[in-house]
């Protein structure tokens, strides 16, 4: 296997030529000489840091460093540093050999602190790599560029921390801020990046938004948190017994950096919340010295502490106090939360509807946004840039795209045109011409084009209905009062109704209707409705409707988990609110899923397109994801994802879920899953795939070469193992949608949300040099700014030309099984997103919990492959033998 990732620079010719402006700004000069890369250890002048200070801190004492030596021992040198371990300078500080030291003393809330910094030089950084490889001239990999990368990213990024207030290399300010609750707001702000493009090196520049804590009075802001009016009312909610049962006040609390400052104290006092303590402060008590009774110790509470140590009485002694590291105690009314930090916890869903709303702008806003900081901030005449050999103008990038054909797409045969329709109603002729009209409408094309990247189920059906749903029951777990049972049964009514006419047919229309508690059991209520079902001996139940109180997740994990691994049902949840008004396209969305979890398929590609680009060979389209354990849960499993089509028109798939040790990014066993996948889709189509197409999600492209070569070789051991000599074309593809690209249509180009039109596919200048890349929008955006989502070819056995397998991925986005709309996702992946969020389901029995599943799963993770944390055994997750190898994930 070779070390390199497949070099070519194919780029499509097929679609229409247009013109749209990327978020990219082209840096029109770079430094093609040696950098200098240091290791930086910053030490109190006496003792060590058990943890090192939070980023901002140590950016601060390194920049009093810098000020107070860069015209004696740095020789005027600039260096731009990480906050952590790293400083980069244009030229030498000190010998190759040397350790060179800066003392100085930095000052923060009235505190002074002597601190040492030592410099040693770890690595000189080569520039020249960056031409070599933006050129596409072969052998270098995009890791071994990541390092000059970091040192233009940090010299750019030291500018805006000026300014901003910086994570990463994302920049933050508090002007437009919006207040949201649990005492946050969110911050707009900009990603900056350096990339590589094709024969130029370029600064991504993106919009951002974060959620912030709001700096002020602690007290107010756990007022707002908990979600009452005043702090009386916190009474006895937030002892350490009652915030386990709180996680939106331990979310809060965790980590958080607060200000304790009274007349008893000089100055401030800085430090991270730990915890609250367990009782009241005017119940939690401690052994005390009192100083004007040396000799005698007696135990006290801390409210009575500070009104004798410091002739305070407390406002609020019925609340907790919070702790640190050190476990000392503090009243939450002398403390504050401190300024520009960053909530790290997950957004609840009040939160995360202002967020989305927040973030949600027109591209022409976004584009106008990033122009005007970029003239703002002018970097290019930072004399920091200037120091580093870059020179940056102002203006966007102009990129040439290019919009693919929409696919034509199968219905079943009662499908009817709209115009056709029309027609059949305006005819009033003999019996004789309205049978003919009826054989002419039979005869027609059951395929059509969508436009603009949606369409309707009026005048279609099912392209192919699955098995006929006659043992079903509907299990009711709210209560009378908000879903009656004459509602129920009304509803149940519309809805197989609904599937009459979307061509899928429900035998039973008035299933057995039980009511249970969700609180309960959940097992033995789902079990109790099965039980009411009429089938004949040795029928089993196909579908069990779950009318859900709430949106509550306990719940309907409990649900799915019973479903799975115990009950072999496929269940379909829905809310209670819809009961009470069915309406046609609510019904209509129940029946795609429905169909597709009972062996239907909804839609399909026209087989004689799809067939031409595969060039009628059996294709096994595979998907593959790894999702994570939240941050925090290293004891927990990660968890991959794998689908695999089980049809020749690629409209069905089985999924299989592998359980990994936490954090590790390489699917173990694939070897085993795709020799699973091989065999249904054998056991299905009686053929065998002479094509395998892996689209891989989730790693980053610093992780390319080592995931394909490990993931390529179990795939081809797997068909290796099923027969001598077996060895069909594999194409394995990387697939990011959490990147910071964005395109921006020009002049009347877009669509009505002002977004590139779906079918877009970029594939050159902004690209990755030397790899078949694209970026393409497969969707109609809704709201907001689309982002497209990036292929990478990485290895491709079948030779498909740049066209072809762009065709191809944007053709399979419009076969979504549950959706009549093309998708962003290219659907392998998205049915592998769709399993990983149903892996917690697969575990509820575990506790386990996972990062939210979707666009930001493992994508997002930058760990280096291989990284993982031991103890948690790999091994294949087995669900209930009924669903196997059924879409029970739709």
């Amino acid at each position: 296997m070779s070390n390199q990732l497949q070099s070519t620079t194919s780029q499509g010719t097929l679609g229409m030529r247009q013109k749209v402006y990327a978020n990219f700004v082209e840096i029109s000069k770079y430094p093609e000489r040696d950098i200098y890369q240091y290791d930086v250890v910053v030490m109190p002048e006496r003792g060590e840091f058990k943890k090192l200070p939070p980023p901002a801190y140590m950016r601060s004492v390194f920049d009093a460093a810098m000020g107070e030596h860069r015209q004696g021992k740095l020789k005027g040198i600039v260096m731009v540093y990480d906050s952590r371990k790293i400083a980069y300078a244009p030229e030498r500080v000190c010998g190759a050999k040397e350790t060179l030291e800066l003392e100085v003393s930095y000052k923060e809330d009235g505190r002074a602190e002597k601190y040492v910094i030592r410099l040693r030089e770890a690595a000189v950084v080569n520039t020249k790599i960056l031409t070599e490889f933006i050129r596409g001239r072969g052998g270098i990999e995009v890791g071994e560029i990541q390092a000059a990368l970091n040192a233009l990213d940090l010299a750019i990024g030291s500018v805006l921390h000026l300014e901003m207030v910086g994570f990463n290399r994302s920049f933050f300010t508090r002007e437009q801020s919006l207040a949201t609750t649990g005492g946050l707001e969110l911050w707009r702000g900009f990603s900056f990046s350096v990339r590589p493009g094709m024969d130029r090196l370029y600064l991504n520049v993106n919009t951002a938004v974060t959620a912030m804590y709001t700096a002020g009075s602690l007290l107010d802001g756990l007022v707002r948190v908990v979600g009452v009016r005043e702090p009386s009312m916190l009474r006895g909610r937030l002892t350490r017994d009652g915030v386990r049962d709180m996680g939106d006040v331990v979310k809060y609390l965790r980590g958080l950096q607060v200000y304790c400052s009274h007349r008893g104290l000089r100055g401030k006092h800085k430090f991270s919340v730990r915890g609250t303590t367990a009782r009241a402060l005017d119940q939690e008590s401690f052994d005390w010295e009192d100083p004007s009774r040396p000799g005698r110790t007696e135990n006290v509470t801390v409210a009575e502490y500070y009104l004798r140590r410091y002739n305070i009485k407390l406002n609020f002694p019925f609340l907790p106090g919070i702790t640190d590291r050190r476990r000392s105690v503090f009243p939450i009314e002398f403390c504050s939360v401190a300024e520009n930090q960053r909530f790290k916890g997950s957004l609840n869903e009040r939160q995360t509807g202002d967020m989305v709303k927040f973030a949600c702008q027109q591209p022409s806003k976004n584009m106008d946004r990033i122009v005007d900081i970029l003239k703002k901030r002018q970097l290019g005449s930072s004399a920091i840039v200037q120091s580093f050999g870059l020179s940056l103008p102002s203006r966007l990038t102009e990129v040439e795209s290019r919009v693919l054909a929409a696919p034509a797409i199968e219905y079943g045969s009662g499908q009817r045109q709209q115009q056709q329709q029309r027609q059949q109603r305006q005819q009033r002729q003999q019996q004789q011409q309205q049978q003919q009209q009826q054989q002419q409408q039979q005869q027609l094309a059951v395929a059509f084009e969508p436009h603009g990247g949606a369409w309707d189920m009026r005048g279609k059906q099912v392209k192919r209905p699955g098995d006929e749903l006659k043992y079903w029951a509907v299990l009711v777990l709210a209560g009378k009062s908000q879903a009656p049972e004459g509602a129920v049964q009304s509803f149940v009514t519309a809805l197989v109704s609904g599937c009459r006419q979307c061509g899928y047919h429900i035998e039973e229309h008035r299933p057995p209707i039980t009511y249970g508690n969700a609180s309960a059991d959940i097992a033995r209520e789902m079990a109790a409705a099965l039980r009411g079902i009429r089938s004949p001996a040795g029928a089993k139940p196909q579908l069990l409707l779950v009318v859900l109180p709430t949106t509550s997740l306990q719940v309907y994990q409990a649900v799915k988990h019973c479903a799975y691994r115990t009950l072999g049902i496929h269940t379909q949840c829905m809310q209670s609110k819809h009961v009470r008004r069915p309406n046609a396209q609510y019904c209509a969305n129940l029946c795609l899923k429905i169909n597709a979890k009972l062996g239907g398929v909804n839609q399909a590609l026209l087989q004689s397109g799809l067939q031409e680009v595969l060039r009628g060979k059996p294709t096994l389209f595979m998907g593959c994801d790894v999702t994570h354990p939240a941050p925090g849960e290293q004891h927990r499993p990660s968890i991959a994802s794998v689908v695999g089509s089980t049809n020749l028109e690629a409209s069905r798939y089985a999924a299989t879920l592998v359980q990994l040790p936490s954090r590790q990014e390489l699917v173990g066993k694939l070897q085993e899953v795709v020799v699973r996948h091989l065999k249904l889709f054998h056991r299905a189509t009686a053929v065998k795939p002479r094509r395998i197409v892996f689209y891989r999600d989730g790693v980053s492209e610093t992780q390319f070469t080592q995931v394909r070569d490990r993931e390529l070789i179990e795939i081809q051991r797997a068909c290796a193992s099923l027969e001598t000599g077996y060895r069909p074309e594999i194409t394995f593809l990387a697939v990011l949608k959490c990147h910071n690209t964005r395109f921006f249509p020009m002049g009347r180009d877009g669509d009505r949300t002002g977004n590139c039109v779906p079918g877009t596919v970029v594939d050159r200048s902004v690209t990755m040099p030397g790899l078949t890349d694209f970026y393409l929008f497969s969707h109609a955006a809704i709201q907001g700014t689309s982002r497209p989502t990036h292929y990478y070819v990485l290895h491709d056995d079948a030779q498909f030309s740049a066209d072809a397998i762009q065709q191809l991925t944007y053709s399979l986005c419009y076969t979504y099984a549950i959706c009549t709309r093309s998708v962003s996702l290219v659907p392998p992946v998205y049915y592998a997103h769709r399993v990983a969020a149903r892996a917690r389901c697969h575990l509820l029995d575990m506790g386990v919990g996972f990062e939210e599943a979707g666009s930001e799963t493992s994508s997002a993770s930058t760990a280096a492959v291989g990284a993982a944390i031991p103890g948690i055994a790999t091994k294949i997750i087995k669900v209930s033998a009924d669903l196997d190898a059924e879409m029970y994930f739709m």
